[in-house]
């Protein structure tokens, strides 16, 4: 079985394994493979303008409509043109 070295892994990523590994009651390694599995498992997903545009319409629709905004959508339009347009008027 093959074997790999990975370097540069943040801390912060690093402890968060191990506290998923300590969860699952599994090493690092078998916890990194595990990840890496299912990872591998689903399909690639990619932009829009190029290949397996299909499985990324397939995930738009699945976030489509579940997000709701706080206030109404009219105030959230003006939040958002007012930090888009700092100093500016802009006529809605």
């Amino acid at each position: 079985m093959a074997s790999i070295t990975l370097k540069g892994v943040p801390d912060d990523l690093l402890e968060a394994l191990r506290a998923r590994a300590r969860a699952e009651r599994r090493s690092l390694i078998q916890e990194v493979l595990v990840l890496l599995e299912q990872a591998l498992s689903e399909p690639p997903v990619h932009s829009a303008a190029g290949p397996g545009r299909g499985s990324q319409l397939a995930a738009w629709a699945r976030l489509a409509g579940r997000w709701q905004p706080e206030g109404s959508i009219a105030g959230l339009a003006e939040e958002i043109y007012v930090a888009r347009t700092p100093g500016r008027e802009v006529a809605l």
